[in-house]
């Protein structure tokens, strides 16, 4: 088996490393082993792979037998994977797909994600993930590991009482998270300028009492001015409110003048639990319906 640096050296030797695409390769394998093993990767599974780059990580997935789906952007990257790996891309046990993974379909098998990604896709990806895991039409996923910036691990987790905001409110309807080891930036090639951290996401798959996509709304409506009370800022419609089936603007009007005098409107974002926004959103949508 190549080992992680000799792959990344054979990338290097072949391009340089492009920073517009966030390319950091992690080049322990020890690292690698354990990314693996965290994601409890076994030979049944599915895996699908964003940003393999050299295909270190690839390499060690493909080692437990499972079937692998990498997407890469990087036309340099795929050429050289399409080499190193021949023959497991001959034997069907890898498919590389070239092109953009946040705009291209995927398989409709995954079982497990497992990557290290460019830091700078993190949110959108995980939107995708939770499309595609909530898509009916798709095996739903078992979990999600991925390598992350720490901070960003920690505002998804919400760690601490400051990192509490949308983006781990929203990821807590679908998601249970928690956060693995940490990985300092020695171990990169070339070395990013933050710590880094392994990420995990298990699906719950609990259902709310109202409709996801107003709860997912509602949080961020009222996290874009996480200082000001939910009385300031639900007192206008949210931007994409017409995505939703049965919302519009005079629709949310109705219902918020109808609780303009709830006390839960005079509290900040931060003070609520998930719970209590999925109280607000059927409250929220029941009194629109009795007005």
């Amino acid at each position: 088996m190549n080992n992680a640096r000799r792959l990344v050296d054979a990338l290097r030797a072949k391009q340089p490393f492009k920073k517009a695409l966030g390319q950091h390769f992690l080049v322990n394998d020890e690292v690698l082993q354990r990314t693996v093993a965290w994601a409890e990767v076994d030979v049944e599974d599915h895996v699908l792979e964003v940003g393999p780059g050299p295909g270190v990580l690839t390499e060690v997935l493909l080692a437990t037998g499972c079937k692998v789906t990498a997407i890469e952007l990087d036309s340099g990257a795929c050429k050289h994977l399409r080499s190193v790996f021949a023959t497991e891309l001959e034997e069907g046990r890898l498919t590389l797909l070239e092109g953009d993974a946040l705009q291209m379909a995927w398989p409709g098998d995954i079982s497990r994600l497992v990557a290290n990604i460019p830091y700078q896709i993190s949110s959108p990806l995980i939107d995708v993930i939770t499309r595609y895991h909530r898509n009916p039409k798709t095996t739903p996923l078992l979990d999600i590991v991925m390598l992350v910036q720490e901070e960003f691990a920690e505002r998804v987790v919400m760690e601490y009482e400051s990192d509490v905001g949308s983006l781990g409110m929203v990821v807590a309807l679908d998601f249970d998270a928690d956060m693995g080891e940490r990985v300092p930036p020695h171990v990169f090639s070339p070395m990013p300028k933050v710590q880094s951290r392994l990420l995990r996401l298990t699906p719950h798959d609990e259902e709310w009492p109202c409709d996801r996509r107003l709860l997912v709304q509602m949080i961020r409506s009222a996290f874009d001015q996480r200082r000001k009370k939910l009385k300031r800022t639900l007192g206008k419609p949210p931007r994409r409110l017409s995505r939703i089936p049965g919302w519009h603007a005079t629709r949310w009007m109705r219902a918020y003048n109808a609780m303009a005098h709830d006390p839960r409107l005079q509290r900040r974002p931060e003070t609520f639990e998930l719970e209590e926004w999925a109280d607000l959103g059927v409250d929220f949508a029941s009194c629109e319906e009795e007005a």
